[in-house]
């Protein structure tokens, strides 16, 4: 009981801060706070695939990436926001199957699907940066090359691309997106299937010898993994009204993993709360100009994998343990003499 109301409690706070945070804060900071939940949406794909299934993505951008030009593509030509919110989700889930296939069924390790991963995220960025020309176009999108694409058209009512949406209505959508695939997720890792990704993580030759197809496993998680950062990267484009190619770029791709190893490996809540951590600290940094963001980042990944290589919040539940014990009077009883 204590373990379900433990994966609710997040998503009801989520809820209730989508319900009133726009009678508090400022249109600044609801703006900001809509990224912020839009990244982390993204973020929590890449806790659950490795969390879950022990698959390091170190190119977990791409999907994030094509979520948010197929978006911007979508919604440029339609009108429509929510079918454009629709192509971002499944276009990444398209390529992840693609791409999951060549990488799990040909049983490649650990660290070479980590490398071609990461590749491939770097060839987007190339290839994206390379199409300034105008003749680079998606319907009557030109891409812009190194600029992206800019004026994209923000959310809208459902069928009525003239209706577009307040600042507080997008800010709410994008809370509540962050609270359904927080539920989503943990729901599919208590569930059957999440059992069976563990036992992979743990253990792929006995899984195998159980009976589990393992290669189909990780081609699923792979792709609800793509499923979630191509929302995560929809949403993000609907909020900014922008999208270049440094969605895809290196920095982009770290900060997912930094994410989830500040926050805790294997949890949900740790990757939330690091998200939002890390990038309200980014944007006090990068308003002020006083340190180099990217290298306090990576600065931060090495203290983190040296110091607290299972996360913050891990840690903190590990610390708080034994004070736990002592005021439950467990630690006592266990010193009094027999």
């Amino acid at each position: 009981m204590l373990r379900q109301l433990k994966h609710v409690l997040l998503p009801v706070a989520l809820v209730l801060f989508a319900a009133f945070g726009p009678f508090v804060l400022e249109p600044f900071d609801l703006v900001n706070l809509s990224a912020f939940s839009a990244m982390t949406i993204a973020a929590l794909g890449l806790a659950f695939v490795w969390g879950t299934l022990g698959i390091l993505n170190l190119g977990h951008s791409v999907f994030f990436g094509l979520g948010a030009y197929a978006y911007a593509i979508a919604v440029s030509n339609l009108g429509d926001s929510t079918l454009a919110v629709l192509i971002g989700t499944l276009l990444p889930v398209a390529f992840s199957l693609i791409l999951g296939y060549f990488l799990f069924f040909s049983r490649l390790g650990d660290v070479y699907l980590g490398v071609i991963t990461l590749c491939v995220t770097l060839i987007f960025y190339s290839f994206m940066t390379s199409t300034a020309d105008p003749s680079f176009h998606i319907g009557q999108v030109p891409l812009g090359g190194f600029n992206g694409i800019t004026a994209v058209p923000s959310l809208n009512m459902p069928g009525d691309p003239q209706a577009l949406l307040s600042t507080e209505a997008t800010f709410s959508i994008c809370l509540l997106a962050l609270a359904g695939a927080y539920i989503l997720l943990s729901f599919l890792r208590s569930s059957d299937a999440g059992r069976i990704m563990t036992a992979i993580r743990e253990s792929e030759l006995r899984s195998e010898l159980l009976g589990y197809d393992i290669r189909f496993y990780k081609l699923v998680g792979f792709a609800v993994s793509a499923a979630i950062a191509g929302l995560g990267g929809a949403l993000y484009t609907a909020v900014m009204g922008f999208v270049s190619p440094n969605v895809f770029d290196l920095p982009q791709a770290s900060q997912f993993v930094l994410w989830v190893i500040a926050g805790g490996l294997g949890t949900f809540v740790g990757p939330v709360a690091a998200s939002f951590g890390f990038q309200l600290l980014s944007s006090q940094l990068g308003a002020n100009q006083i340190f180099n963001t990217e290298l306090i980042f990576g600065a931060t990944i090495i203290l983190f994998v040296l110091l607290a290589p299972q996360g913050l919040l891990p840690m903190i539940l590990k610390l708080s343990k034994p004070r736990f014990q002592n005021r439950s009077g467990i630690l006592r009883r266990k010193e009094k003499p027999a």
